[in-house]
């Protein structure tokens, strides 16, 4: 059986052909995801109105609004008295019109009554001078207000990102809502910003036509405002159904970013065209691709349908303003030398509504992906570091504790069916060597973040000489905490601030130099063309890009040169070859001589003379002592110890890291 319980028949393939796509297998697939949460449809959500769409609108214009009185109170006054000036004199200019035709069109035009219309005339012509100066001075304050409010927004969502706590990260449907309410949210609030002052300036021409049109006729203005809602029902029906669409297809565009990923990303790029993966991931791109299509063609479908419907409605009313106007005419009740400017004044109206329908049902539209943006802003904040502090105000944890204790600690990543950690009790004293060992899935590198506060226990304490961790100040603790990843960050900048930035404001240029050394990156730096002044990024002219045990030199020094209480290092040679290992170990039995340090490893030769070795077995400590006691107690360890060692005491290779760490301890 193939992935997804495909059934695929293995066949030869000829030398220096490709192999096509399997028909029907599925790496990554569509339908194994669930909708995040924030995406689900909620009960009465689906039903379209355009008083929904109105009812919607407030909210949507106070929050465009808060972000740009944030931005710049000045500007976001500006803009709207110069947009209530310009429908002003929009009005202004309507009504003298008026003024002019009567002029003219009283009985017969004669020569005198041309010189009398000129003063009318002058007014029309300056109010649409005034009104060309206003347009522009709007221009001018919305492109510098624009920038401000992008500017703005982007910035709250960063701070919310970067302010979030740790396990925020780990949870898929967070990550998506950043992604969303970041991406589509800061953009809907830009162009919200030009819609609402569309809307401004729309209303105030519209309320001017409508109430011109009222004055020469009030017969008038109910055949304008037909064509009005005509438009205004389907537009807004048109949005309801592309934000259905986007919520139904939020999760296969998701899979879509996740297979343009792999298929196109260097990261894969070696096992991708290794494993002649190119042609099934076209596939299954393709294949997501297609079905987003069908659906795309078949919204827009239905949403011209609508727009159909809904011009067609608005000609109606078109006309029938129209025709009002021409009974009005052949009845008498309206004079002709008014027609000419209620012509103008429904012309303007119209266009005035056409604008203003499309500024609130855009405004209705973007107010979904706007209301990402705030779901990201309350969820961001509440998932900020130290906001689940309890106790009210936070303590200071010790910076350097004596003793660190766990009192059935058990954690569970969110969204994940079990514990990783369950019912976890451990102390740890000051300058303690402490291995975290256990097969993959144990539970180490959890332990691990759990025991520093990296990661907030679910159940149970961890307690830094009694200060509880959930009451404490994250930074207070992290400050005095250093971890080597396995996989550590590849920071786009200069060698020598890949690592300071250990311990930015330490300028120890003594402990640089030992961090460097002892971690063997002084062999790195010694290979870059400008050696520590390296940028090492290939995202830059003249970067460099380091390979796998490298980048894990550098992190290593990083951990060093941050000089904490507590040191967590997870499989930090893991990438490294035997010599440089060796160096590696020595360089931190060196540095745990002042601090307390837990070690997670795979490779049990290398922790022999750890003060303590902790076994780990699906999330519980099952067994700890030293390496002879654990040897003596012929258990989980023991048979873990064993297994490793019978590859070279039966006459294999054992691997070289291994064999040269165990040399080193004997």
């Amino acid at each position: 059986m193939g992935p997804a319980g495909s059934s695929t028949t293995s066949t030869a393939t000829p030398s220096g052909t490709a192999p096509s796509a399997v028909p029907g297998t599925t790496l990554i697939g569509v339908e194994n995801v669930a909708t995040p949460r924030w995406a689900r449809r909620r009960s009465g959500e689906t039903s379209v109105s355009l008083g929904k769409a109105l009812r919607s609108l407030p909210a949507a214009v106070a929050m465009v609004s808060r972000v740009a009185w944030r931005t710049s109170p000045r500007l976001t006054v500006l803009a709207g008295v110069v947009h209530v000036l310009s429908g002003c004199v929009t009005a202004f200019g309507l009504l003298a019109t008026a003024d002019v035709f009567s002029a003219l069109l009283r009985d017969e035009p004669t020569p005198d009554r041309l010189v009398q219309a000129l003063p009318a005339l002058a007014v029309v012509i300056g109010s649409f001078v005034v009104r060309a100066l206003l347009d522009t001075a709007v221009s001018a304050v919305e492109s510098s207000l624009r920038p401000r409010v992008t500017r703005a927004a982007n910035d709250e969502v960063t701070a919310v990102l970067v302010r979030a706590e740790l396990l925020a990260f780990e949870d898929a449907d967070f990550r998506e809502l950043a992604r969303q309410g970041g991406r589509r949210g800061v953009r809907s609030l830009e162009t919200s910003l030009r819609y609402l002052a569309a809307l401004l300036s729309g209303g105030i021409s519209l309320v001017a036509a409508v109430v011109t049109v009222a004055v020469l006729n009030p017969w008038l203005a109910p055949a304008l405002l037909l064509a009005a809602f005509a438009n205004a029902w389907a537009a807004a029906r048109a949005s309801k159904m592309r934000y259905e669409h986007f919520l139904g297809s939020v999760t296969r565009n998701t899979r879509k970013g996740v297979v343009e990923e792999v298929a196109t990303e260097r990261d894969f790029a070696l096992e991708r065209h290794a494993l002649t993966l190119q042609e099934q991931l076209l596939a299954e791109h393709r294949r997501i691709s297609d079905s987003l299509v069908v659906d795309e063609i078949r919204m827009a479908h239905r949403t011209n349908l609508v727009g159909l419907v809904g011009r067609a409605l608005a000609g109606v009313g078109t006309g029938a303003a129209y025709l009002v106007l021409g009974l009005l005419l052949h009845t008498g009740a309206m004079e002709l030398a008014l027609a000419g400017t209620a012509v103008l004044a429904m012309r303007t109206g119209f266009s005035s509504l056409a604008s203003t329908t499309r500024a609130v049902n855009s405004l209705y539209e973007d107010s979904f992906y706007i209301d990402f943006y705030k779901k990201l802003l309350v969820e961001g904040a509440e998932r900020a570091q130290g906001r689940r502090v309890r106790g009210g105000s936070p303590t200071t944890a010790p910076a350097d504790p004596e003793l660190i204790t766990l009192d059935g600690v058990s954690f569970t990543y969110p969204g994940a069916p079990k514990p990783a950690l369950r019912d976890v009790d451990l102390t740890v004293a000051r300058g303690e060597v402490i291995a975290l060992v256990g097969e993959n899935g144990s539970g180490k590198t959890t332990l691990g973040k759990v025991l520093t506060g990296l990661y907030p226990a679910s159940s149970g304490a961890v307690r830094w000489d009694g200060v509880d961790l959930a009451e404490a100040d994250p930074t207070s603790v992290h400050s005095s905490i250093a971890v080597i990843a396995q996989d550590p960050a590849q920071w786009p900048m200069t060698a020598r601030n890949n690592v300071t930035v250990g311990r930015l404001g330490r300028d120890d240029e003594r402990a640089y130099e030992e961090a460097v050394v002892k971690s063997g990156a002084d062999e790195v730096l010694a290979t870059l063309p400008a050696g520590p002044d390296t940028v090492l990024s290939r995202q830059f002219n003249d970067g460099q890009d380091l390979s796998g045990g490298q980048w894990q030199r550098m992190g290593i020094a990083r951990g060093m040169f941050r000089d904490a209480a507590v040191l967590v290092a997870d499989e930090p040679t893991a990438a490294l070859d035997a010599k440089a290992e060796a160096r590696v170990f020595e360089g931190l039995r060196e540095a745990t001589a002042s601090r307390t340090t837990i070690l997670v490893t795979h490779r049990l030769a290398n922790i022999r003379n750890a003060d303590r070795i902790v076994v780990l077995d699906q999330g519980r400590v099952v067994e700890q002592g030293t390496h002879e006691e654990l040897m003596a107690l012929r258990g989980h360890y023991h048979e873990l110890f064993e297994l490793q060692a019978s590859a070279y005491r039966g006459g294999l290779l054992a691997p070289a890291a291994e064999w040269t760490a165990e040399q080193t301890t004997e």
